[in-house]
């Protein structure tokens, strides 16, 4: 079975993802496949506007192809790094596409997927979505412009979102913008089909489709959110939660404790740098910088072991509190790589 149906359809170019047993997680031939199609298709005058979405099976796009990543990097790291380098070239192609692409989140879109679908024009979520960036609960960070998507939410929400990978709803996406449109899943094939015949009319199509979203309950906790989420330094949100005490603080503190205190500060840092990133290729080349880092470190490597391999969900971290990732070490993670060896959009 092709885990990527690539395909043209009256004047769209459409993007199937295909592996459904994986709910359609990203391997690096379907990243080059995606990047080969999208620069073909920007050259063809009969090819209006892109559709990205996943075939059968339930699920857009549950991340990328970490048991992979995580043996690479127990090892020299030079597969999973390439991994990156073609995941993040489709990334940046997608971004900066000239003509309109429309993504349709329906079902869990994680990671990248987040990646997938973030830099489409349209961004269609339905009562399926479930949207999150759950790294730091297996030693990663919120990586596919992570920096740059989530930097740019509504006060603390993305910081919150990328140190506890919660995961949010269709309506929620909507609310905070991470949606364009909020579309019943039943009414996606004649959408689609409607799309493909008269692409220059998405913005109608969509929205003549839509109804009205459920209630974003994120917002319930918007001033929770951004009261104890609001300093760039992991101790203080600790400090924060703590002295709060109450049961939503509580429940998030003890979120927190199950995830990497070292992704978790690298997460923090990637925010903050984020917000004020010049362009989309400055954030891409910084976090194939990090993601180079620390897919060989301990805390990557333990995380995917404990959730995905051994699935003990008991995750070892070194170090082992917030309070021992010095400064020195997220530096180490943060430094650039040589010019040979960065990522760059060619």
């Amino acid at each position: 079975m092709e885990e990527i149906l690539i395909t043209t359809e009256g004047r769209i170019g459409r993007i199937r993802l295909n592996r459904p047993k994986a709910i359609h997680a990203l391997t690096h031939p379907m990243c080059d496949a995606i990047t080969a199609a999208l620069d073909a298709w920007v050259e063809e005058p009969a090819v209006e506007a892109i559709l990205i979405d996943h075939a059968e099976g339930r699920g857009f796009c549950a991340g990328g192809d970490i048991r992979m990543i995580a043996e690479s990097g127990a090892k020299d790291g030079v597969d999973a790094r390439a991994f990156f380098r073609a995941e993040y070239t489709m990334n940046h192609r997608l971004f900066t596409y000239a003509k309109p692409i429309v993504a349709f989140m329906d079902g869990i879109t994680m990671g990248g997927g987040v990646g997938l679908s973030q830099p489409a024009r349209f961004r269609v979520a339905t009562q399926n979505t479930k949207l999150a960036m759950p790294e730091t609960g297996i030693g990663l960070f919120p990586d596919v412009g992570g920096g740059w998507y989530l930097s740019r939410l509504p006060g603390r929400i993305g910081q919150y979102l990328a140190l506890t990978g919660a995961r949010i709803d269709g309506g929620e996406c909507l609310a905070l913008g991470l949606a364009t449109h909020f579309v019943p899943a039943e009414a996606l094939d004649d959408v689609k089909q409607r799309i493909a015949q008269d692409p220059q009319a998405i913005e109608a199509i969509l929205s003549q489709a839509s109804a009205p979203a459920p209630q974003a309950r994120i917002l319930a906790q918007r001033e929770a959110i951004d009261r104890l989420f609001a300093s760039d330094r992991l101790e203080d949100v600790y400090a924060a939660l703590r002295e709060d005490g109450g049961e939503w603080a509580t429940q998030t503190l003890a979120t927190l404790d199950t995830k990497s205190p070292q992704t978790m500060k690298v997460s923090l840092k990637l925010l903050l740098d984020g917000r004020t990133m010049p362009t989309f290729e400055d954030e891409m080349r910084q976090e194939f910088a990090v993601a180079s880092h620390v897919v060989q470190r301990h805390d990557f490597i333990e995380g995917v072991r404990a959730v995905i391999i051994d699935k003990d969900n008991a995750p070892r971290w070194q170090p082992a509190t917030p309070e021992d990732v010095t400064g020195h070490l997220i530096d180490q993670i943060f430094a650039p790589l040589p010019a040979d060896e960065e990522w760059n959009p060619k």
